[in-house]
C-alpha cells in the first residue's frame, strides 16, 4: 500500500488549514482547476500549507468565476524533517530549476543562495525559485515547503554564521576520500551543506570556509560533478548519515 495518495491532485495554499476552514483560491489558482484539472464544484483535491498538515477539501463557487476550498478532514499531520540549510552557488535558469526541485524533494529546510568569486549567474529570481519548490512539494507528496531566503555574498554569510550549526561544504580536496568517514563522527543537529559554483571555490574562499570551527569538507568521489548532481549526492548522504534516512 502506498503511504500517501498519488491519484489525487495536490495544491499548495497559503492561508491556515484546519477543519471547516474555508480558502478562496487566487485567479490563478482557480483557473488552474476549473481550466486544467477541469474539476467542478463538489470536486475533492488534497491541499496543504507547509504547517498544517495536509487536508481533503472540497471545491466551490465563489462568484462569477472565482473559486473557493473547503477544509473537510486532515489526511495526513504536519512533518518536519532535518534541520538543513541548502546554501549554492545560483546556475543558469534550467537548471537552476531542477536543483531547487531536488532540493526539495530531498527535505531541506531553508534554500539559501550565496555569490562567490566564480558564481556566473549573480541574478536571482526568488519568485521563480518559490513557484518551483511550490510545484516539487505539491508533485511529490512533500509537507514541508522550504524557505527561500535573500542571496548573499560568501564573506557577508560567514561573517553571520551561527556557531552552533555544522557547515558541510563540497571539497575536492578534503582529507578524507570517503564522505562517509567525514560524516562518521558527527551528530545529528543542525547543519548546512554548501555546493560552489562550477569553476569551484577560488583559494581564498576555500581558506575561508575552512577557518570557521564548524566546516567540514566532504568529498564527493573522483569524479567532477556539475552543480546540480553535486547538489543531489550530497544531500542524499547527509539524509543518510544525519538525516532522517537513518
Amino acid at each position: 500500500m502506498a503511504i500517501h495518495d498519488f491519484t489525487s491532485q495536490r495544491l499548495f495554499v497559503d492561508a491556515p488549514l484546519a477543519g471547516g476552514s474555508r480558502v478562496t483560491c487566487s485567479p490563478e489558482q482557480a483557473s488552474y482547476l476549473r481550466t486544467v484539472l477541469r474539476l467542478g464544484d463538489g470536486a475533492d483535491i488534497l491541499i496543504f500549507n507547509g504547517r498544517d498538515g495536509e487536508w481533503r477539501a472540497r471545491l466551490e463557487a465563489a462568484g462569477k468565476r472565482g473559486a473557493a476550498l473547503e477544509a473537510l478532514e486532515q489526511t495526513r499531520a504536519q512533518t518536519g524533517g532535518p534541520d538543513v540549510d541548502y546554501i549554492f552557488a545560483p546556475l543558469k535558469r534550467s537548471r537552476l530549476d531542477y536543483m531547487v526541485q531536488k532540493a526539495t524533494e530531498l527535505g531541506v529546510a531553508r534554500l539559501v543562495p550565496v555569490i562567490t568569486r566564480h558564481t556566473i549567474a549573480e541574478r536571482v529570481n526568488l519568485d521563480r525559485m518559490r513557484a518551483n519548490v511550490v510545484e516539487a512539494a505539491e508533485q511529490c507528496g512533500v509537507l514541508r515547503v522550504p524557505a527561500v531566503a535573500e542571496p548573499l555574498k560568501l564573506t557577508a554569510l560567514l561573517a553571520q554564521w551561527d556557531p552552533d550549526r555544522r557547515l558541510i561544504f563540497c571539497d575536492e580536496g578534503a582529507a578524507h576520500a570517503s564522505p562517509l568517514a567525514a560524516l562518521a563522527d558527527l551528530k545529528p543537529g543542525p547543519m548546512a551543506v554548501l555546493i560552489g559554483p562550477e569553476g569551484g571555490f577560488s583559494p581564498d574562499e576555500r581558506e575561508m570556509i575552512l577557518a570557521r570551527p564548524e566546516s567540514i569538507a566532504l568529498s564527493l568521489g573522483p569524479r567532477i560533478m556539475r552543480a546540480d548532481t553535486a547538489a543531489v549526492a550530497a544531500l542524499a548522504l547527509v539524509n543518510a548519515a544525519l538525516g532522517d534516512w537513518r
